[in-house]
């Protein structure tokens, strides 16, 4: 069974509840749902949920879904010639298929530019984020001289990924000296290619995140999402240099706009804060920003899927996979 929650004419997926022939369990995450498919394959099922500040919001977005998986599909077709990843395909829009993998317990955060959450670091007097020093003299938004990574933890559900350094992941063995060291490798040549991509696109990466697995014969491959507007930030190439000189903010590509909007009304994800009010028109908006984020990122107009009966369209196409597997 699928639970739908109606927005206008639309249907929007929050949680699932499939049951896949060979399924030996389900993980729910912030915004996808798991299937494990007999030990071998992961049914990765994009829902429509909106997270931000590690807190997901009682709405759901149309289209969030379909865009986060089918941007990154489409990525990692075009990074699979760098980095091995654990895609097998996409049956869905809302759905991708994969080998099973045993994820690290790290997020690998890689900054291009002193924006979001290292910039209000850095306001706060910080020098140091997770153990990398921060040039001082810097305005927000400014690049830095190389791209930093500042690794952080990967929470359970409901709870906050936290900062961490690169020493203390591998004084506490959180992941191995000689895998860490592939990572690192793995994260710069990523986000190099991402920056490649972004420019053809008028687009400057700012900052991202992968997250990585390893195999059941031991290979470390890239999972979940790559160069979405949920796991990156974009800014506008054109205009760029002229804004930072006038000291003015940068028009940006991201979930940035969304966390923004809450802080302007309250809300940091921190105990005893209230989630603000998101009215039929703000959720309106949000799905036209993702959608727009879509068209930019992957230079093609967006296809809206069908919406009418999400459920057996789902169900079925993940079955057809399997049965075809």
């Amino acid at each position: 069974m699928l639970f739908l929650t109606k927005f206008f004419p639309l249907n929007t997926i929050n949680h699932t509840n499939f049951q896949f022939p060979n399924q030996k369990s389900v993980y729910k995450g912030k915004v996808r749902e798991v299937y494990n498919i007999n030990d071998e394959l992961l049914v990765m099922i994009a829902s429509d949920r909106l997270s931000a500040f590690d807190v997901i919001m009682p709405r759901q977005i149309p289209y969030k879904g379909q865009i986060l998986n089918q941007i990154a599909v489409k990525m990692m077709q075009e990074t699979e010639d760098l980095v091995p990843n654990w895609l097998i395909g996409s049956p869905d829009e809302n759905v991708s298929v994969g080998r099973l993998c045993t994820p690290f317990k790290v997020e690998m955060v890689i900054r291009g530019y002193l924006s979001g959450h290292a910039a209000r670091e850095y306001k706060l007097g910080k020098r140091m984020l997770c153990g990398v020093d921060m040039p001082e003299g810097m305005k927000e938004n400014d690049p830095f001289p190389i791209p930093i990574i500042t690794p952080s933890t990967k929470a359970d559900n409901g709870e906050h990924d936290e900062d961490i350094s690169r020493e203390a992941i591998l004084e506490k063995g959180i992941v191995s000296e000689e895998d860490y060291l592939i990572l690192e490798d793995y994260t710069r040549k990523l986000f190099k290619r991402g920056t490649e991509i972004a420019a053809k696109r008028g687009l400057i990466l700012v900052d991202t995140k992968y997250e990585f697995g390893k195999t059941t014969d031991g290979k470390i491959v890239l999972i979940d999402e790559i160069h979405t507007p949920d796991s990156s930030r974009y800014f506008y190439a054109d205009g760029y240099e002229e804004r930072q000189r006038r000291g003015e903010k940068q028009k940006q590509l991201s979930k940035e706009f969304v966390r923004e909007w809450l802080i302007e009304n309250g809300f940091q994800g921190k105990e005893g804060q209230e989630i603000p009010l998101m009215t039929d028109e703000k959720v309106k908006e949000i799905s036209n920003r993702y959608i727009e984020l879509y068209e930019q990122i992957t230079g093609e107009y967006f296809i809206k899927a069908n919406t009418n009966s999400i459920h057996e369209r789902i169900e079925q196409n993940i079955l057809q996979f399997l049965s075809n597997y």
